[in-house]
């Protein structure tokens, strides 16, 4: 339940990287997996599973590539995780044991609650990381 692999860490990456797009901006995926440091073969997998579940859209050519198919702020990093990871937030008490199970429900809840922010609200870090630049220099 709590553990992520590196599928979703990597799909989290890429979209950060969309996330940087303005209008009608596509992006390669060879532009995706250089900037947020992920192998592109793998990167690949990702977005196609990410593209089937509408989150992305793939424009073909030679002026195609990816981006976002739906606003920064209706794309949530739980929905990521339940596209990747397959049971993520599963039940994961194994015993009829009533305050295991109010534990084990509360520490679900927990996970659910700190991945239920949306792509838009990733940017606060950003910000953050450009304070602390802007200080430093």
């Amino acid at each position: 339940m709590i553990g992520l692999t590196t599928k979703t860490i990597y799909a989290i990456a890429a979209l950060n990287e969309l996330s940087n797009l303005t209008g009608k901006e596509v992006l390669k995926i060879k532009n995706i997996a250089s900037a947020a440091n992920v192998p592109q073969n793998f990167l690949e997998q990702i977005l196609l599973e990410l593209r089937k579940r509408n989150i992305l859209i793939s424009i073909k050519g030679a002026h195609g590539g990816y981006k976002l198919a739906k606003k920064l702020s209706e794309i949530k990093l739980r929905d990521i995780i339940m596209v990747l990871e397959t049971d993520a937030f599963s039940d994961i008490c194994r015993t009829d044991n009533p305050v295991l199970k109010l534990f084990w429900g509360d520490i679900k809840k927990g996970v659910m609650d700190v991945f239920d922010i949306s792509l838009s609200e990733l940017k606060t870090y950003q910000q953050q990381v450009n304070d602390t630049l802007d200080y430093s220099i």
